[in-house]
């Protein structure tokens, strides 16, 4: 595991952790994210500062690492 990988791990399961709500959905290697419950107000704080604020090729590598929506 990389270096970018490894981090990307470790802030995908520190959101959920904090109560994150969005889940990756993988289509054709393409990822985004859907969220449909809300979310703790320190999940939401902690998506903005430490993801949403990442390239966005840094943030696709969070985002895979989110439960999939496949697997609700």
């Amino acid at each position: 595991m990389t270096d970018t990988s490894n981090r990307s791990e470790k802030l995908a399961a520190e959101y959920v952790k904090l109560g994150g709500k969005r889940r990756a959905v993988m289509d054709d290697n393409l990822v985004s994210t859907r969220q449909w419950d809300d979310e703790s107000s320190e999940a939401a704080t902690f998506w903005r500062e430490n993801i949403e604020k990442l390239p966005k090729g840094q943030q696709k590598d969070v985002e895979k690492f989110l439960p999939d929506i496949n697997d609700l």
